[in-house]
């Protein structure tokens, strides 16, 4: 018979095998990757800059712990994250991070090279100003993403459309933009493309995984 305090060392490892899942750099983008929606093998190999047997290696490890599911398409495999609780655990985790350990955040700020870009208002804010127009809000991800979901009143315009599609956007209202997130380095590039070409431009950290742990609602299609 099983004792209680066998009972108690039994559950720990279980919670343990999540931890040991995330215990990959590779993993955690992976997982920022699928935040964004579902990806196949092959996709989020060159997303993430590693060979598809490596990627597949990690895959295999994150749904082990439960953290993704899978669908066949063909010869295709296509992964999703098996809950939004996981979506949340990745931000949660990062945050957490952020807030104990000074080399993230010494490596963030030299990430942000314009850091007098960044939005000072607050998520409620902005959604506010998007709202009344006062602002307009870019999600420069591939469209795809920007279709499975992304922030209230925010116009698709992938970084790779932005010169070709300069005529779209107005130059007497602040622009803001954002990516995937934090560790996202598309809005710095789109403030970099946009500044050179006169507009007021500005980019929050934020991603939709931020936004939906915050509690505030997304728009989806």
């Amino acid at each position: 018979m099983t004792t209680k305090q066998e009972l108690k060392a039994l559950v720990y490892e279980q919670v343990a095998r999540i931890g040991k899942a995330l215990s990959s750099p590779k993993r955690l983008e992976l997982l920022d990757l699928l935040a964004q929606g579902e990806k196949s093998v092959e996709i989020l190999a060159n997303e993430a800059g590693i060979d598809k047997q490596l990627a597949s290696a990690h895959l295999k490890a994150l749904r082990e712990a439960r953290l993704v599911n899978t669908r066949r398409e063909g010869k295709y495999i296509f992964y999703r994250l098996s809950a939004q609780s996981v979506s949340r655990l990745c931000v949660n985790l990062r945050e957490t991070a952020e807030e104990h350990l000074v080399e993230l955040r010494d490596a963030l700020a030299q990430m942000t090279s314009q850091p007098e870009t960044l939005v000072s208002e607050t998520r409620e804010v902005l959604l506010e100003k998007a709202r009344k127009g006062e602002i307009v809000v870019i999600d420069v991800r591939p469209p795809t993403e920007f279709n499975i979901a992304h922030l209230p009143y925010a116009r698709s315009m992938p970084l790779t459309e932005i010169e070709q599609r300069l005529a779209e956007l107005p130059r007497d209202k602040e622009i803001v933009a954002y990516c995937r997130g934090p560790f996202c380095l598309l809005s710095e590039d789109a403030v970099a493309m946009l500044g050179a070409h006169g507009f007021h431009i500005k980019r929050m950290l934020d991603g939709v995984s931020e936004w939906e742990a915050a509690g505030l609602s997304l728009e989806h299609g």
